[in-house]
């Protein structure tokens, strides 16, 4: 089967967390024999700022990581028929441009042979209500959303059983235990600044029990103005700026554990998403702890495969059973590393994927409301 995948970027991981999720399982894809495009527009926001902040280096690892990936970059005003020639699936995320989504639906609309998906892995159909339903969707078989609440935003607008939960997960083939143990120390935590739309929950959840815990804290991740910076010093923690998704496995492999703590929406009006980062973690092994999260579609089991912290004083004191704990750290992240192994790896989403091809009806499609 020939699957053409449209994304903001695949190249570049620089405040685009959906470009982890699909390097694994597209990669998943072709070693199940499919012939896989990405396509990306050139000179992606996400590549822009990878390339003006890192240079060409920053692009090293992912090609050293994923070399049967080879992402065609498309420039302004191409033909997109031509770029979906052949395909029986093309799927579209939800970080493209609005013209570049309606103008494959209208593709969809006036040729048959091939399906059309729609997928949505943020926040933005609640958080930004108004431009994700600007979205011209008409034409499209059906939409993938990252997580059951998700869905049914989707079934609110009248897509009914043509959407489908599509949980992100790890790529195990990269994400995994180190081969060799190594000493551990300290805490690590992998995120974005962004918009400073956590920042109470950050100093509350990371910041002051990592030093109330007397652990070291590393922090990677990019959008973090001066004022963050200034925040992470006077709590002890250490900036080490940006961090190649590629590169992940190896500091989570030099540090005892990390910490979850989700956006606000997924704490509150989308339950049960976890972010990659949940996945690619207990996938390498280290022990977990989180700020309040609901997994009300139970992907995980909370206290066993990672710890739950109601507040900030009983953080601190799972930090503090962590650093002295031997164990509890080896038990965590056996259960984690099973629970991915199991039912959580981009290879599972992979044939969750055949699997949705196969529950669609025939091509012809009509409108959602």
């Amino acid at each position: 089967m020939r699957i053409v995948y449209f994304t903001h970027s695949l190249l570049s991981c620089w405040n685009h967390g959906n470009a982890h999720f699909l390097r694994g399982v597209l990669r998943e894809l072709i070693a199940l024999g499919h012939d896989v495009q990405a396509c990306e527009p050139a000179g992606a926001w996400s590549l822009a700022n990878l390339l003006r902040d890192q240079g060409e280096a920053g692009l090293e690892p992912f090609r050293a990581a994923y070399p049967e990936l080879s992402p065609l970059a498309y420039e302004p005003g191409t033909d997109l028929s031509a770029l979906i020639e052949g395909a029986d699936l093309v799927i579209v995320h939800e970080w493209n441009e609005p013209a570049i989504v309606a103008a494959l639906g209208a593709l969809r609309k006036n040729r048959s042979g091939f399906r059309l998906l729609f997928h949505d892995t943020h926040h933005r159909a609640v958080s930004e209500r108004a431009a994700m339903r600007a979205f011209d969707l008409d034409g499209y078989d059906g939409v993938l959303a990252f997580g059951q609440s998700l869905a049914e935003v989707y079934r609110r607008w009248g897509w009914g059983e043509r959407v489908f939960v599509w949980h992100e997960a790890a790529d195990t083939r990269h994400f995994h235990p180190p081969l060799v143990e190594l000493p551990r120390d300290g805490l690590v935590w992998i995120g974005n600044w962004g918009d400073g739309e956590r920042t109470a929950e950050l100093e509350r959840f990371l910041l002051r029990p990592a030093r109330e815990a007397r652990l070291s804290l590393d922090i990677h991740g990019v959008r973090y103005p001066e004022e963050a910076r200034r925040l992470l010093a006077a709590h002890g923690a250490t900036y080490r700026g940006w961090l190649a998704n590629a590169a992940a496995p190896a500091v989570f492999a030099r540090h005892l554990a990390t910490v979850h703590v989700p956006r606000r929406y997924y704490a509150s009006i989308l339950p049960g998403i976890p972010t990659i980062r949940v996945f690619e973690a207990l996938a390498c092994g280290i022990p977990l702890v989180s700020a309040p999260w609901d997994d009300c579609e139970n992907l995980f089991e909370p206290g066993s495969d990672y710890l739950v912290a109601s507040d900030g004083a009983a953080m601190t004191r799972h930090l503090e059973q962590l650093r002295d704990d031997a164990g509890l750290r080896a038990a965590l992240a056996a259960n984690g590393l099973a629970a991915i192994r199991a039912r959580h790896s981009c290879a599972h989403r992979a044939s969750e994927l055949l699997s949705i091809l196969d529950r669609l009806a025939a091509p012809a499609v009509e409108a959602a409301a």
